[in-house]
């Protein structure tokens, strides 16, 4: 229900704090700021996503580069969603191609919807930390490393919603690396502006973990169909 309320005002956030910018001269520098930081995390996103896919072909014994390729729509339905939840059918099949079993797939790729959020906590901290420097802000080695580590359990926590990675992280912003209420209303704003790089890679990156349950999972769940279509047989027998 909150999130039904909050979801569709952030257009009009976004409009104002970017209108604020404007007024303040400040628009040109930060969109240029931004500009290099989105473009590092799209390059982040994309090799974390290959190597995802490496570990995965590896454990599965499936070729990486042909499960990366099947799971592609499930990558552009999400740039255009910003939505890991609306996402899922996409994502379901397309992890489906990659021989994933139903059950495997019916059960891993609805659950990292909500907590395999890992492409958005990477654009997260590299706003983050963007911010800090543009501020010239005294954040410590060490504060710096546990909003990182609190971060990454957050996220877990995170509803997979347009905005929704940023708006839990907030407080951990405002606690650990001081921002205060115009740095955190510019994290919101710059952030949910270009959402859907970091939903597409946490999509992707679902496909890769349901590669690596199916392995292990592959044959209990043999096992399990095996004994399920020898039941009917027994039940005659007897």
């Amino acid at each position: 229900m909150i999130w039904g309320f909050v979801i569709p005002l952030l257009p009009i956030y976004i409009f104002g704090m970017f209108l604020s910018l404007g007024m303040n001269g400040n628009l040109g520098d930060v969109l240029v700021a931004f500009a290099k930081v989105l473009i590092l995390a799209v390059v982040m996103t994309i090799v974390y996503l290959v190597f995802q896919y490496i570990l995965a072909g590896i454990i599965s014994g499936k070729n990486p580069f042909t499960a990366l390729k099947n799971m592609a729509p499930a990558y552009f339905t999400a740039l255009g969603t910003s939505s890991s939840a609306a996402t899922i059918p996409v994502t379901l099949e397309s992890s489906l191609k990659n021989g994933i079993s139903k059950p495997v797939a019916g059960f891993v790729i609805p659950l990292c919807a909500t907590i395999h959020l890992s492409g958005s906590m990477m654009k997260l901290t590299l706003y983050a930390f963007a911010i800090v420097t543009m501020t010239d802000m005294d954040v410590s080695f060490g504060k710096a490393m546990s909003f990182i580590f609190l971060l990454g359990i957050m996220m877990i926590a995170a509803p997979g919603v347009p905005g929704g990675a940023v708006m839990v992280a907030v407080g951990l912003l405002q606690a650990n690396m001081g921002f205060d209420e115009s740095l955190v209303a510019l994290m919101i704003a710059a952030y949910i502006a270009i959402d859907s790089v970091g939903t597409a890679a946490n999509v992707t990156g679902d496909g890769a973990i349901a590669m690596i349950v199916d392995r292990f999972a592959r044959e209990k769940i043999d096992g399990l169909e095996a004994e399920a279509d020898a039941e009917p047989a027994r039940q005659e027998l007897s």
